[in-house]
């Protein structure tokens, strides 16, 4: 650790501490811009885009290099508040920028952090409905949708099935956002219940719904992902905690288990944007007393910042031709776990993959050329906050033309319909078969 960062950090400006309050739109913003300007050197304050009644869409990123993307350095975002009368997660990420900034330069762990990662994050997606929320309650309230009266949380489209509704302004803003910068890993956040709800949400036969799941080539990280934010959270771990009809073993669950959605951001991050999304329910009641807000920052705090950590899983580098030139838009995908849209280097030439510890083959494909192939191992532990950096050099020269942002890899057409498998991770095993056949014969 550099013992000069560390003196730095104690001449670093001191801000008004955040209250645990709910803070509406306009104490929103007078927070994220003093913090902005308090802590210029690791924040940049910007708005993706306005939601139907024009209020902006706010994203605080923290980092090292907060204006630009830097090479090696993987983006991680937070959005909380897509739905208005979820109103927990938007606490806490204003409370997660506090203490990030507040701990820079003080605490190691943290400054290792916020030199070796991009984090974006997003207090309200619906920033209308939280606003239009009058009388809060743990269960429903008016200001769930957006002004238009759309559910963000089915308003993306959806690789299972066409998802004819109206594309919402704020719904618009984020596919935007994605396509304009290279997330890794993502999270998003709501109420309502205490378990983290991982990938697939929608499905079709080839993805195992006939075993009532839906599961991703890479549901073994997934799993891993949602167990490392679950851990460490003391209610949701618990099988539980709100005593609902249905249990969440170790506080995790597969979406489509636990209900079938369409046009859900999750599984849009991971088809369309390449970026590995769960989603938090972090509180039973959607919108409790603000007097509960301490207890629940305690909970989530350390659960917070483990899951940042987990953007270095895995490997990383860039791709280049024989000549040393980066390549960009060439797919890169692991043997065994191919996605329906392949991922692809960014316009550096840049891949993240998000492995487990292991041995894996890296498949590099060029139009015109014959794969490439690449073993690599993952270690147990990631090391100084970074994947494992493999950069791969192919045995030919000739940049490839780059595809502009705004275009996707893949078409916005629900990819997964005509699939027959896409992994063995779908295959049902013996003991999950007798459980589902005594389930329909005996229930």
């Amino acid at each position: 650790m550099d013992c000069a960062r560390l003196w730095l950090g104690l001449l670093l400006p001191v801000v008004a501490a955040l209250d645990f309050s709910y803070h509406h739109q306009p104490e929103m913003e007078a927070f994220l811009k003093s913090i902005s300007q308090n802590y210029s050197s690791i924040t940049h304050l910007h708005s993706i885009g306005e939601s139907v009644e024009g209020r902006n869409l706010w994203v605080l990123i923290v980092g090292r290099f907060p204006n630009e993307h830097r090479i090696g350095i993987p983006e991680f975002k937070y959005v909380a508040n897509m739905h208005g009368d979820e109103a927990v997660g938007r606490e806490l990420l204003l409370h997660l920028i506090e203490y990030l900034v507040t701990s820079d330069g003080r605490d190691p762990e943290i400054t290792n952090l916020i030199n070796s990662t991009r984090i974006h994050i997003m207090p309200s997606m619906n920033p209308d409905g939280f606003e239009a929320v009058l009388k809060p309650d743990c269960f429903y309230n008016k200001g769930r949708e957006n002004s238009n009266f759309y559910d963000l949380n089915r308003n993306f489209p959806d690789a299972f099935e066409f998802n004819t509704v109206p594309r919402q302004p704020e719904t618009v803003a984020v596919m935007k956002w994605l396509n304009t910068e290279t997330f890794v890993l993502s999270a998003n956040l709501h109420g309502g219940a205490l378990v983290a709800s991982y990938p697939f949400d929608n499905g079709v036969p080839a993805t195992g719904t006939l075993y009532s799941r839906s599961l991703t080539p890479d549901d073994d990280v997934f799993q891993y992902l949602a167990r490392t934010y679950a851990s460490r959270n003391p209610d949701m771990r618990k099988r539980n905690p709100c005593r609902t009809k249905i249990e969440f073993p170790g506080g995790i669950v597969n979406g489509y288990f636990w209900y079938p959605l369409k046009g859900g951001m999750q599984d849009y991050n991971y088809i369309w944007a390449q970026c590995f999304e769960i989603t938090l329910e972090l509180s039973c009641c959607k919108y409790p007393r603000k007097e509960k807000l301490p207890s629940f920052w305690n909970e989530n705090k350390d659960s917070l910042i483990d899951y940042i950590k987990q953007v270095h899983i895995g490997v990383k580098g860039q791709i280049f031709d024989q000549n040393g030139t980066p390549l960009p838009n060439v797919t890169v995908e692991v043997q065994d776990r191919k996605h329906v849209c392949p991922y692809r280097t960014n316009k550096f030439g840049e891949y993240y993959l998000l492995l487990l510890p292991g041995v894996y083959v890296i498949e590099v494909t060029v139009p015109g050329h014959n794969p490439h192939l690449t073993e690599v191992t993952i270690p147990p532990k990631s090391q100084n906050f970074s994947a494992l950096k493999k950069d791969i050099l192919l045995p030919f020269t000739g940049q490839l033309d780059h595809i502009p942002e705004s275009d996707p890899l893949c078409p916005i057409i629900p990819l997964y319909r005509d699939l027959q498998g896409h992994s063995a991770a779908t295959k049902p095993s013996l003991f999950l078969f007798l459980v589902t056949l005594f389930h329909i014969l005996f229930k």
